[in-house]
């Protein structure tokens, strides 16, 4: 495979499909990367904008351009020696008749040859052995007597389904016959009234009947839910089926196959199974084979039962594949091998393991490292008092998270729970010496464990619990002792034991089985627990400052110290020296650069939170003291100032000109629509299940008073433009240590230019690629582009002299020594400093952190750095460092003033070469 040295992550979906993205090659050749990390691009539901609902393993989506399109892109990337990160979703596929194999357990029930495939428990009490589908807008009752619910005949497939505005829902197809023949049968009865036609039909085999057939007329018309007979006989055929329809209120409660999260339209796959391994992967591996795919990412691997198991079953087979390659190609024995990747949310000081055989994580880790060293710590408290006193609520994050796992717990993960208490239950019952822990007291003990569970999940399996997972287990152990009486405490050693304290295989059956599945569903539990009170709750009702709530940050802490970040990034070196580094995803919460210039705001938090505190009381933006809710006050004005579009200028004393008029309305509109999201996402004034129009109404009003281009727009503008350059100088300080660590740096599309995105789908809009293309064929240096550094071209600037440098020099990325240098001086605790070091090579990186006090004003590009040096007398060098983002070498293999070359450009990168 090619050597992976950088990607850059695109989004397909049908406006951007493969043909789209050999377009852009050129552009990404000549920039530096060196793959094309794909999202999902097997078959997924028509018009998906992302890939993660999957309908088909089997075939690449047909709305991308199908295999042949896939093809042409491949073409292109290897004519450029580039290729393929590929993302993949082995967790779960989206239901509906686009699913063949889910359409197939529908109709055959536990028949189907496909019914191991899913993560069903057929035996739930309650659910009579049937699927149960929560579909329906209303009780199942009235939705049959409104008339919803409909028999169609599909001519296709010569099957009879029943129809529900865009479901479809198929027959067992033993009961085509049945009802032709009930339909015949009636004919017979009425004979006097048929028509010869009518009669002849009754001998035509169901396979070749047409739509207008009169017998399939006839069955439709017996089971018209528009009469009363109709409706009996509709609900009668419906009894008779594999799956029970149900009102969608009920999935939370009811239901009896596995999710991803709480999501009733995506179902989990029991991928542990190597059959189902094999069914959903082979396709996907033939692409690997063919040398079409460089690289996997693996999308969510902690919603699978057995992440480890799975990761060694992949590896196993890439390594089979390039043993395969290298006989019939004569490939060398020591070419790269293919990376792969997981999706894994790093808890606080929890670490990847060592043993799953894989590269490393997506980075997400990265991200909440580079934004916690660029906050001040100073900014917490006059932040925090501020939140206390505008939303009345409590500045601790770690609290607001086991409110919510709670809430989880009894709400939209009620049915996940269940299941796990069922499995407990099971285990429990089947001894004398454990039956008298009845459900009652495991919902209890249960439910306080998976609220305490500090990371997302633990990993113990047949071989019982990995030491790496101990000290987790042993938290979760003592908050849950906390929290219960002291009879039910007396159960959790209990569940130590169940949940890996012991090895499953150090049991004979069935007791070996029932501890793997109660340990599996307390696994498969806790990480959509941490998920949906974390990232999709929490991070929405607790915002001392939202730059700390994005996706795999730390919340709980505000601000790292340097020394934090080095220490990670050499045990990255040690441990997964290919780990992805990235600082924008398609999941993130806020931009990149928007979450730089949050963290700038808490520099400047004496100057700014007497103006927030003023803004959310104010009475030009609110028509009520009590609505919208002083957190959702200040969770706006803190993305109105931090997003600020950097082209919307303000001149003194002036109108605003027609167009930014425009762009003010534009940016309302993108704050609107996050707004909204977050308020339903806190679920605490309004929620997607039920949405509360006129509070949101109020919180689109305050928006659009915010931005209406009075006086109130232009006291925020000249707030945001305090941010603009502190937030820039942090967007390129992210860029060069995302570049420059230990690690495979990752692009997200289009941020090479200034990310003010916010959450999906704002952060998926279309990227105008023509002026990221007239920027780099300028081929400005980055210090010359920092002089109009609004446009964005100086971040493009610094990514692909970076990339060069690690095109040109890639054992020290690879191979380089990672050491940490301290500066001295009057601002030494505003610099980020450390070197990569071969044998032959040095290279030396130097970034600012906190700089609005090394700034004049808010308007000073240059920094004052005073006398503070960077000793680099312990690196051994000789000779001038050629400099790769400023205009001078570094003459002095000893001493590096910042003031002389870190003042016209705020980050430097030099190399030494003996």
């Amino acid at each position: 495979m090619r050597p992976l040295r950088a990607t850059v992550r695109l989004q397909l979906h049908a406006d951007f499909t493969f043909d789209d993205a050999c377009r852009q090659v050129d552009y990404y050749a000549e920039l530096g990367i060196s793959h094309f990390y794909l999202s999902p691009f097997l078959a997924s539901r028509a018009e998906s904008a992302h890939g993660y609902d999957g309908i088909d393993p089997t075939r690449v989506d047909s709305e991308l351009g199908g295999e042949a399109g896939l093809g042409r892109l491949v073409e292109a990337l290897h004519a450029a020696d580039m290729g393929i990160l590929a993302d993949i979703v082995p967790n779960h596929l989206a239901v509906g008749s686009e699913n063949p194999w889910w359409q197939d357990v529908l109709a055959h029930g536990r028949a189907s040859e496909y019914a191991r495939f899913f993560d069903i428990d057929w035996e739930q009490s309650g659910a009579d052995g049937k699927l149960l589908l929560p579909f329906l807008g209303d009780r199942y009752v009235q939705v049959l007597e409104d008339g919803e619910l409909t028999l169609a005949w599909d001519a296709e497939r010569a099957a009879f389904f029943v129809v529900y505005h865009e479901h479809r829902f198929p027959l067992n197809p033993a009961h085509t016959s049945a009802l032709l023949a009930s339909a015949a049968a009636d004919a017979d009865a009425d004979r006097d009234g048929l028509q010869p036609e009518r009669v002849r039909s009754s001998e035509i085999s169901h396979e070749e009947r047409r739509g207008d057939d009169p017998l399939i007329a006839a069955t439709l018309a017996r089971h018209d839910p528009a009469t009363e007979e109709g409706r009996a006989r509709l609900h009668a055929l419906l009894e008779r089926q594999a799956y029970r329809l149900a009102y969608w209120r009920t999935a939370n409660d009811a239901l009896n196959w596995r999710r991803f999260f709480d999501i009733t339209e995506l179902v989990g796959v029991r991928v542990e199974d190597e059959s189902v391994f094999d069914l959903s992967h082979a396709y996907l591996l033939s692409l690997v084979e063919r040398g079409w795919i460089d690289g996997l990412r693996i999308d969510h691997i902690d919603g699978l039962a057995d992440p480890r198991g799975y990761a060694l079953r992949l590896r196993a087979r890439l390594d089979a594949i390039a043993e395969r390659r290298q006989e019939l190609n004569g490939e060398r024995r020591n070419e790269v091998r293919r990376p792969i990747y997981v999706e894994k949310i790093l808890g606080d000081g929890e670490h990847l393991h060592t043993d799953w055989d894989v590269d490393g994580t997506t980075g997400y880790e990265f991200l909440d490292l580079v934004s916690g060293i660029q906050h001040d710590p100073a900014g917490r408290e006059p932040l925090a008092r501020l939140w206390r006193e505008i939303s009345g609520r409590e500045d601790d994050f770690s609290a607001e998270v086991q409110a919510a796992r709670r809430e989880m717990l009894e709400g939209s993960l009620a049915a996940e729970f269940e299941r796990c208490v069922k499995a407990v239950g099971a285990l429990a019952s089947a001894s004398p010496a454990t039956r008298e822990f009845s459900l009652p007291a495991i919902r209890r003990v249960l439910g306080a464990l998976a609220v305490g569970y500090p990371v997302y999940r633990s990993y113990a399996d047949q071989d019982g619990r990995p030491d790496a997972d101990a000290e987790d287990f042993d938290h979760a152990m003592q908050m849950a002792r906390s929290q219960l009486s002291a009879a039910d405490a007396a159960w959790l050693p209990l569940l130590d034991d169940w949940f890996g304290g012991k090895a499953p295989n150090d049991f004979d059956e069935p007791e070996r089985q029932w501890r793997l599945t109660a340990l599996t569903r307390f696994q498969q539990l806790t990480s959509p627990l941490a998920a949906k009170a974390v990232e999709d709750t929490a991070g929405y009702r607790s915002a001392v400052l939202l730059s700390r709530n994005d996706v795999g940050c730390e919340g709980a802490h505000f601000a790292y110290a340097p020394q934090r970040l080095h220490e990670a990034n050499r045990e990255r070196l040690e441990r997964f020296p290919r780990g992805m580094l990235t600082t924008a995803t398609h999941d993130h919460k806020r931009g990149e650069d928007v979450r730089a210039r949050l963290a700038a705001l808490s520099e400047l938090a004496d100057i700014v939170v007497p103006r927030m505190q003023a803004w959310a009381c104010d009475q030009r933006l609110y028509d009520s003291r009590e609505t919208p809710s002083g957190g959702d006050r200040l969770m706006m004005l803190q993305l109105v100032l931090a997003a600020w579009p950097l082209e919307l200028k303000l001149e003194p004393d002036a109108e605003f000109a027609s167009p930014d008029r425009q762009a003010l309305t534009d940016f309302a509109d993108r704050i609107v629509a996050w707004q909204q999201k977050a308020m339903r996402e806190a679920k605490l004034d309004s929620h997607w299940l039920a949405p509360e129009e006129t509070y949101e109404q109020a919180g689109e009003d305050a928006v659009r008073c915010a931005l209406s281009g009075g006086d109130l727009t232009r006291e925020l503008a000249e707030t945001a433009a305090l941010l603009d350059l502190p937030g820039a100088i942090n967007g390129l300080a992210q860029t060069v240590l995302r570049l420059c660590s230990p690690g495979i740096p990752d692009l997200y599309q289009g941020t090479e230019f200034w990310d003010q995105s916010l959450v999906d789908p704002d952060n998926r809009r279309p990227v105008d690629m023509a002026a990221r293309r007239e920027a780099l064929e300028g081929a400005e240096m980055p210090a010359s582009a920092w002089k109009h550094w609004r446009d964005g071209a100086v971040k493009q600037a610094v990514v692909q002299r970076l990339l060069s440098l690690r095109r040109e020099h890639p054992s020290l990325f690879s191979e380089g020594e990672y050491v940490p240098l301290q500066a001295s001086g009057a601002y030494a605790d505003h610099v980020v400093a450390f070197a990569r070091k071969t044998p032959t090579q040095t290279l030396v990186v130097v970034v600012p952190r906190l700089s609005t006090m090394l700034s004049a004003s808010s308007l000073e590009r240059e920094l004052q750095w005073s006398d503070t040096t960077l000793s680099l007398e312990t690196l051994g060098l000789e000779g001038t460092g050629d400099a790769w983002l400023t205009s001078a070498p570094v003459a002095s293999p000893a001493r590096l003033s910042l003031q002389q070359h870190l003042s016209d450009f705020p980050c430097g990168a030099w190399v030494w070469t003996s």
